[in-house]
């Protein structure tokens, strides 16, 4: 069964990348986090990407996943 995950992740640049675990390159680069979680769904209907946590909050850091 092939891993339907897909990840959205900011890049250093400050745009944000999607990503497929395990993939050298990104499927699509947007210039915000709303347009990549749109693009993310687009490439992998019916499943939620996992977004990178960009600042820190009461329940996590930076270092933290949620689903969008």
């Amino acid at each position: 069964m092939a891993d339907k995950r897909i990840f959205v992740e900011q890049r250093p640049e400050g745009n944000y990348a999607v990503r497929r675990p395990g993939a050298e390159r990104a499927s699509a680069v947007e210039p915000t986090q709303a347009k990549a979680i749109e693009r993310a769904r687009e490439l992998n209907p019916g499943v939620a990407p996992h977004v990178e946590r960009v600042r820190d909050t009461s329940v996590g850091g930076r270092d933290k996943w949620r689903k969008a």
